[in-house]
């Protein structure tokens, strides 16, 4: 055992801080939290039994959504315009400043939804991998479509997934918000990847992956083209990001091979997911791209970042509440031990509808 590895051991079990590179923020560590009694609220996570096709659901094919408006008999992917956007592209500009403190612009945008497939009963987890490249091949469509119009500065794919992270529908799908800012989150990365380029002459990102490699000590899975990762600095108990790794900026320049090789990556973190506590798995997932107002941005690299909340059990939640909110993110097991029960776990999905 070398020295490093030995101060890392002792680290690991002690409270300690972790920076994340992405944003600059640190979170805190405390091993062992776990161990306490846990007298709190849990949940009832019914089986997901839904049936192929529901004539009541909104976003089936065939179907009446709630303005009105019929879905096609779509047989692949189904993708349209939020019936109730948050945000709307003819929102007139205006501005308003009051002494330098109360600071207010509107915001120009569209809201867009893609359904998976039209089976309402499965999730990317349960869809076989080619149906999976056919959703990415959406994402690839309505990037260059939203990304080509004037007040479009960032393009935001993104899926809740279960009743537990606000789903209002549980037909399998995700949204994409297209709009005039580039958002805070990839903003504090944005700002973080400049930095670094401008430093290194090499994105950050690229150099952070190459040392996950090295160490194999939070690699979940990978493949040739992604890998899938427990950040060093992940909050919720299973995070984990999928990197790309060819320096890639955007979706749309991802290759035939890679985007196999994406949507296999997908599979397997999702069933992994589901594995774990034998149920369809919540998380909320996003992927982070360059923004859209046409620079260059060789500082980015597409990646896509997971973040589900069940914590110990299928029925217990993490909680961002109290010290998290106030002070500042904390996890209770390190990033090594649930990047090494994911590793350990089956790829193929314990229901295994495809069968």
């Amino acid at each position: 055992m070398n020295k490093n590895t030995k101060i890392n051991e002792e680290i690991n079990n002690l409270p300690h801080r972790r920076k994340n590179i992405l944003t600059g923020e640190w979170i805190l560590v405390s091993p062992g939290r776990t161990k306490r009694p846990w007298q709190g609220a849990q949940y009832d996570n019914k089986p997901d039994d839904r049936p192929e096709y529901d004539p009541g659901c909104y976003l089936c094919p065939g179907n009446k959504r709630a303005n009105g408006e019929v879905n096609p008999n779509y047989t692949n992917t189904f993708a349209f315009t939020n019936d109730f956007s948050a945000l709307q592209y003819d929102t007139p500009s205006t501005k308003q400043e009051t002494n330098s403190l109360l600071k207010s612009k509107t915001e120009k945008g569209i809201c867009r939804v893609v359904n998976f497939s039209p089976y309402h009963n499965l999730t990317l987890a349960e869809m076989k991998e080619e149906d999976i490249i056919n959703v990415i091949t959406t994402w690839q469509e309505e990037y260059k479509t939203l990304s080509s119009k004037s007040h479009i500065n960032y393009v935001q794919i993104f899926e809740n997934k279960g009743a537990l992270m606000g789903n209002s529908n549980p037909h399998p799908h995700c949204q994409i918000w297209a709009q005039e800012s580039v958002p805070m989150e990839p903003k504090k990365e944005s700002i973080r990847f400049k930095q670094y380029y401008h430093k290194h002459e090499r994105d950050l990102l690229g150099d952070y992956l190459k040392l996950e490699l090295k160490l194999n000590e939070r690699i979940v899975y990978q493949n040739s083209a992604f890998a899938v990762v427990t950040p060093y600095w992940a909050v919720w108990p299973f995070e984990t990001m999928i990197i790309v790794k060819r320096s890639v900026s955007n979706i749309c320049q991802l290759k035939g091979k890679e985007k196999k090789e994406f949507a296999n990556a997908i599979k397997i973190i999702t069933t992994k997911y589901d594995n774990l506590f034998k149920i369809s798995f919540p998380y909320s997932s996003g992927i982070h791209q360059e923004p859209t107002d046409g620079k260059k941005h060789n500082e980015w690299r597409v990646h896509m970042h997971f973040y589900p909340p069940l914590l110990r059990s299928a029925s217990i939640k993490k909680f961002m509440v109290g010290y998290e909110m106030l002070a500042e993110p904390q996890r209770d097991i390190t990033p090594e031990s649930s990047a090494e029960i994911l590793r350990n776990l089956p790829v193929i999905h314990y229901g295994d509808k495809l069968k």
